[in-house]
């Protein structure tokens, strides 16, 4: 029976799975499980601005999060979707070069998809992400996307957060020990494998040799168990995602009241492109490029004009990755989470919800009769198809673009980088919008709607003009997309900007007793 597990690797994919399974398995109950995880002092976590995906939500209350405590210790702030600058057009040369992808769906209007009359020419010339949902009007009014009496992981717009990568880690360690996790500081110096391929132990310089009946990698790039001793293969992308090299950088906010964006900016430059998130006290912010088209100093020095005269003096920390995945994560009994399993890269916040949907995969999947194999291969068919579509997603953003300034933009819109899955969805969407028939729940992150959001922000055109006769409610349309502008406006005038919000939050807290204090 399988009841002892050994995660290896803290930071917030270890910390994140141990609190995760912690409350699942319940380590805290005398028969269940036992849950340790061991972590070096030595290896440190990259201090940037992390954002996240909705689902975090519903991760952070199931470890058992108090949401405004989150925002007070990790200077988290409220994130509404991306914003995209200048990945259409090469800069200058586009009429409305940015668009919105929201976090929020089309909300239920008596079965009307309001998309293919959007697509007839509805709503005149009104972008989709402007007229689907207020959201993308309440947000470029820095509006956060609740009230300060709505409960903990709750508002009227779907939200996710920003937040600082290091404090986080320290408050998910903190929880995950109050669920009944065993924190051991030590440093492995070896991993034992047995004659079976399977994990023996790993040896640690104070604590000797720690062992397990399930061990959890989240050493991160470095992947001790799965890559080095168990030797599992590591898949490339770069020849589909070709960014490999990033600049980060910490800057403050020009003055203390300055508004915080509620969305994540993503800004698209020669060989790259570069993130904006704003936290309370300061903006994380970083290039991410390819080395096969830029060198690190022309990297840095867009990064430099982007941010302007803050910039100077600011220290910027530089690091590597390669676009990939395993298509093997769970191999006997040790499962890679976290970097250690994939990364593609910072765009759509795919780093952090793939060490959830993992987490979350080995609480349903936990081999408690001991049988490791029946578990692995579903759990290895699902996060590889799971990398698959993310990839796919993520290219999308760059295969489609009219940019043909460098020769990075043309190398990603070169029909060779994009896998034939791509290919076969870009051809369903030329006669029609991508649907529910297009996404399968089971393995999709993304769902239509953000598919939607980035196609059409980039300009797709589906061509629905065969099928225009078969349309009748264009009256109802107008009327929908006559009450989205009605949302907008009410969402401006009564939510409170997404400072306020925070401001309140590390105050009082959320739900209605804040509201009375």
């Amino acid at each position: 029976m399988s009841k002892r597990v050994l995660i290896v690797g803290g930071g917030t994919a270890g910390w994140l799975t141990a609190g995760y399974l912690a409350k699942r398995l319940g380590a805290d109950l005398p028969d269940a499980v036992s849950i340790r995880l061991v972590e070096s002092r030595e290896i440190g976590i990259l201090g940037v601005g992390e954002g996240t995906f909705p689902t975090i939500r519903k991760t952070l209350a199931t470890i058992g999060i108090d949401e405004a405590e989150m925002v007070r210790r990790c200077g988290a702030t409220f994130k509404q979707g991306a914003k995209f600058a200048h990945w259409r057009f090469t800069p200058g040369q586009g009429p409305h070069d940015h668009y919105f992808h929201s976090f929020q769906t089309t909300e239920d209007r008596g079965g009307l998809d309001l998309l293919p009359y959007w697509l007839l020419g509805v709503a005149g010339d009104e972008n989709w992400d402007e007229v689907n949902t207020p959201q993308k009007k309440a947000a470029d009014a820095h509006r956060a996307p609740k009230l300060p009496n709505h409960p903990d992981f709750a508002g009227p717009l779907n939200y996710a957060y920003h937040f600082d990568a290091v404090t986080l880690a320290q408050l998910l360690r903190d929880q995950a020990v109050a669920n009944g996790v065993e924190h051991l500081v030590d440093t492995v110096t070896e991993v034992l494998v047995g004659e079976d391929g399977a994990i023996a132990g790993v040896r640690t310089e104070a604590n000797g040799i720690l062992d397990a009946d399930l061990y959890i990698d989240c050493t991160g790039f470095r992947a001790e168990l799965i890559g080095k001793a168990l030797g599992v293969p590591f898949r490339s992308c770069r020849d589909v995602l070709f960014c490999n090299s990033a600049l980060a950088m910490q800057v403050p906010y020009a003055r203390p009241d300055a508004p915080i964006a509620s969305y994540t900016i993503s800004t698209a430059q020669e060989s790259g492109w570069i993130w904006d998130i704003g936290l309370d006290h300061r903006r994380g912010i970083g290039h991410v490029y390819s080395s096969d088209h830029s060198d690190d100093a022309s990297a840095e020095a867009a990064l430099r004009a982007y941010i302007g005269p803050q910039a100077e003096g600011l220290e910027i920390r530089k690091f590597r990755f390669e676009a990939g995945y395993r298509e093997i994560n769970w191999r006997k009994n040790c499962v890679a989470i976290g970097l250690s399993s994939g990364f593609f890269e910072p765009l759509e916040a795919t780093g952090i919800v793939f060490s959830e949907i993992a987490a979350a995969l080995v609480a349903n999947l936990f081999p408690w009769g001991g049988d490791y194999e029946t578990s692995a291969r579903q759990f290895n068919t699902v996060m590889r198809q799971r990398y698959e579509r993310a990839l796919d997603f993520i290219k999308l953003h760059y295969c489609i673009s009219e940019r043909r300034d460098t020769q990075f933009w043309r190398d990603n819109v070169d029909p060779g980088s994009v896998r034939d899955s791509l290919h076969e969805l870009l051809d369903r969407w030329r006669f029609r919008p991508p649907t529910e028939l297009d996404i399968d729940p089971r393995i999709d992150i993304f769902t239509e709607a953000s598919w939607q959001y980035v196609l059409y922000g980039m300009g797709w055109k589906t061509d629905l003009s065969a099928k225009a006769g078969a349309y009748r409610y264009f009256d109802d349309a107008r009327a929908a997309f006559a009450e989205v502008r009605r949302q907008a406006d009410y969402a401006i005038a009564n939510l409170p900007s997404n400072r306020q919000l925070v401001e309140y939050a590390q105050t009082r807290g959320f739900g209605p007793q804040s509201a009375a204090a």
